[in-house]
């Protein structure tokens, strides 16, 4: 199995639309996360489909599920946001920062 098969999994699950929609829409809702209704809406994807699209972000390392009673939330996992992020622009500055410093200025968080 090749060494970074875990990126190839995380970039292929995020090559689908609804799935990248779901990646960026539980980023921006942050800590709190989505349940997987409000998910859907927001989205506009039936919630039956919605499960196969969540669980295909978790198994990737994109996303995260925590159950609090009856209601599951699902949140951006970001330490395999950063991994990702990590591994595709390792190699961009060829030992020199200078090369990517508009990159990196890019993907501060701004206020």
């Amino acid at each position: 199995m090749a060494r970074h098969f875990w990126a190839v999994e995380a970039l292929s699950a995020l090559a689908h639309d609804t799935r990248l929609r779901v990646f960026r829409l539980l980023v921006q809702a942050g800590a709190e996360g989505m349940t997987a209704g409000a998910i859907a809406a927001a989205v506009d994807v039936p919630a039956s489909t919605m499960s196969h699209h969540i669980a295909t972000l978790e198994r990737a390392g994109l996303a995260q599920s925590e159950r609090e009673s009856r209601m599951i939330h699902y949140r951006a996992d970001y330490d395999g946001m950063r991994r990702l992020l990590s591994f595709l622009i390792e190699d961009c500055c060829q030992q020199r920062p200078e090369m990517c410093a508009d990159l990196v200025s890019a993907m501060a968080c701004k206020p």
